[in-house]
């Protein structure tokens, strides 16, 4: 009976999945044999990251939905990281959610919390993380917003660094839209929406290099302190982690922006 409740709700969200994105709505995917090969067949013991702007609350499981995805396959499927307060309120809810492989996150309890520890976890079996950087849902059409440190800290502090993926989307918002009658969700995903999805280039970090870059940089500038615990393997004390953070997550954002700037 191992994993069998796991492989019951992979099967059944990613057939949802496949419904929305491919059948009932109308989707256009650019780079995916990047996607697929990195998800399938990346080095053994290399974890995979990837991150997307963050359209829908709906925007996990439906990126996976297109067409030539293994969704419904629980041994590939992600990890992902998903709000506390939306996903984990009941335990019904708890159950279902930690068996579709997802990781609760307290937003605003900072990047040390217990849960990304299980994040850390992952990464370090070498599987497959998505995260929603930004940090919560935004349906305007604007440029990316600024990245919370997170996922940053996540690459910095992996045994071995992730494979970093972008990954950008826009038409979720019209599938689910945060306002559609009375400020409220539709019951159900809407339909015949046009879905454009990009997925970009792996970035590779040396963090070796960026950390004594974030160290130099660390002394000319000053940030509010909160107690962060020194990470030995780069020796990297709180300034220096934040450089750092900050000079990850920039990029990740502009390689984000670049794909935003190219969809329909």
């Amino acid at each position: 009976m191992a994993g069998i409740p796991r492989k019951a709700v992979i099967l059944m969200v990613g057939a949802f999945a496949k419904a929305v994105t491919t059948l009932l709505n109308n989707a256009s995917v650019r780079n995916a044999d990047t996607l697929l090969r990195l998800v399938r067949s990346r080095p053994p013991g290399v974890p995979l990251i990837t991150v997307s702007n963050h359209m829908s609350t709906l925007d996990d499981p439906l990126l996976w939905g297109f067409k030539g995805f293994p969704i419904t396959n629980s041994k590939l499927a992600r990890w992902v990281l998903a709000a506390e307060d939306i996903c984990f309120r009941n335990s019904l809810y708890s159950y279902f959610f930690r068996q579709g492989k997802c990781i609760p996150i307290t937003r605003g309890a900072g990047i040390y919390q217990d849960h990304m520890n299980e994040a850390l976890q992952r990464l370090s079996n070498g599987e497959w993380l998505h995260t929603f950087p930004e940090g919560k849902v935004n349906q305007e059409i604007a440029p990316i917003r600024r990245l919370k440190w997170g996922t940053a800290s996540l690459i910095v502090r992996a045994p071995v660094t992730p494979i970093v993926l972008p990954i950008v989307h826009r038409g979720f918002q019209e599938v689910m839209p945060e306002n559609y009658r009375s400020g409220r969700r539709p019951r159900f995903p809407l339909r015949n929406k046009n879905i454009d999805i990009i997925v970009g280039e792996p970035i590779e970090f040396d963090i070796a290099k960026l950390s004594r870059t974030a160290t130099s940089m660390s002394h000319s500038l000053s940030f509010p302190a909160f107690g962060w615990p020194k990470l030995t393997r780069y020796e990297l004390d709180e300034a220096a982690q934040k450089c750092l953070y900050m000079t990850i997550s920039d990029q990740i954002r502009t390689a984000m922006q670049v794909l935003l700037s190219q969809t329909r």
